[in-house]
């Protein structure tokens, strides 16, 4: 299969679904390699961007998305009538970075982290579609387990989880929070960028 028709094929498919598509179905389906729809992807992603379309495609560990380029979102908002979503305050953001440095947790370990209760702010990261269940713990009374999604990365700007800052040496730190105060400072101006 010539590179023209994959393109062509990836590009329709990630049109149609409006959701992340793993690599290896996209391959499957085509019968070829893996390896030959990531090229492919990573070819279009730079054409787009070269010719500054008004569609990107973002990768988002191993799936891809086909979504609108960040600077024309106000113009998508106005023709939609959207409103922008309200940006995340420094307790929601707090209990993201828990969550996406140390996930799979439970609600109590955010909150023995925190120290303070965080049930309204980890129904607020659900609603917003930041994180998910992801199973029970298994221990008395089998608390639930939150993790990030797709939508996490694809609003942070990042590809997979190892693309998050590196954690400082919070014991090093003359204040312990210090550290992940930082994370949330970092977390926040990615926000702001997007």
């Amino acid at each position: 299969m010539e590179n023209h028709d994959i393109e062509c094929i990836i590009e329709s498919i990630l049109f149609v679904s409006g959701e992340p598509v793993k690599l290896s179905r996209i391959a499957a389906v085509l019968g070829v390699e893996e390896f030959d729809v990531e090229a492919a992807t990573n070819r279009m992603r730079d054409k787009y961007s070269f010719q500054r379309r008004g569609i990107r495609i973002v990768k988002l560990d191993d799936t891809i998305q086909l979504c609108s380029s960040p600077e024309y979102a106000d113009y998508i908002r106005l023709v939609l009538e959207t409103r922008k979503p309200p940006q995340l305050s420094p307790p929601a953001l707090e209990v993201l970075t828990i969550i996406a440095y140390f996930q799979p947790v439970t609600k109590a370990y955010v909150e023995q982290v925190r120290g303070v209760d965080s049930s309204y702010t980890v129904g607020l990261l659900l609603d917003r579609g930041l994180i998910e269940a992801c199973g029970r713990l298994n221990a008395p009374g089998r608390p639930m387990l939150y993790k990030t999604n797709h939508v996490f990365l694809r609003t942070f700007g990042l590809e997979s989880l190892r693309d998050l800052p590196l954690l400082p040496d919070i014991e090093t730190s003359e204040d312990g929070r210090e550290g992940i105060t930082a994370m949330i400072a970092e977390l926040k101006a990615k926000e702001e960028e997007l």
